[in-house]
């Protein structure tokens, strides 16, 4: 091919330059076994809605055409030098503790057993939004670090890619957020630190009425996270 676009989400990136720029992290999920009918009148969830809470360290749940919930979220967990791997994809701790999240939610389903648990990873970068840009002479574009948040945004950013790809000067190539990119991850250990201190802070925030604690406060200053 003449010319390329790169979308390889959380997978090692094929351009060395990016690999200080996006870090594979952890989303784990529960599938919940068919509620009875008096199951589901006791939530009074009828609807096939999904639905996210606002925290910093949110769940993200819904029901399924069999009657099931789906139930997701709360952290995305880094391991030690951008691991990644199938390996990494079953968690007995994160799943533990979505389950006892879960029935925190619905008290009314205690004893509900889960049939299905996994995990993914997703691509991830210090803005906790997407990044493009170009390499080898305009031949190849690339666009990653959506976060988890990329099936809405995926189409608007191979847009953007293509656009690139064309030298073209749209609407689209000059936001801020196309022309610009997150700042770098620090090599390890002080990756892992930054990235673990940042979740902590995270969970802090919404256990403490949504007050940020230094940490964060600074990162919004440096325009990192979800604040920038």
């Amino acid at each position: 091919a003449s010319r390329v676009a790169l979308a390889t989400n959380a997978f090692p990136p094929l351009l060395k330059r990016l690999s200080h720029y996006v870090v594979p992290v952890y989303d784990y999920a529960l599938m919940s076994e068919p509620l009875t009918p008096a199951q589901r009148e006791s939530i009074g969830w009828h609807g096939r809605e999904g639905v996210s809470d606002a925290s910093r360290q949110f769940h993200y749940t819904r029901t399924t055409a069999d009657g099931r919930i789906l139930w997701g979220g709360y952290d995305a967990v880094y391991y030690w030098n951008n691991g990644f791997g199938e390996h990494l994809e079953n968690s007995p701790l994160m799943f533990g503790r979505l389950a006892e999240h879960f029935f925190q939610a619905f008290p009314q389903l205690e004893g509900l057993r889960f049939s299905h648990a996994w995990g993914g990873a997703i691509d991830t970068c210090s803005r906790f939004s997407p990044f493009w840009g170009t390499a080898h002479g305009g031949k190849t574009s690339y666009s990653m670090g959506f976060t988890g948040l990329g099936v809405g945004a995926t189409r608007f950013g191979a847009r953007v890619m293509l656009d690139m790809l064309d030298n073209k000067k749209t609407e689209r190539t000059e936001l801020e957020m196309v022309r610009t990119k997150p700042l770098p991850f620090p090599p390890e250990p002080l990756r892992s630190i930054g990235i673990n201190l940042t979740r902590w802070s995270m969970d802090q925030v919404d256990r403490n009425g949504g007050r940020e604690n230094l940490w964060l406060r600074a990162m919004n200053w440096l325009g990192l996270g979800f604040d920038s």
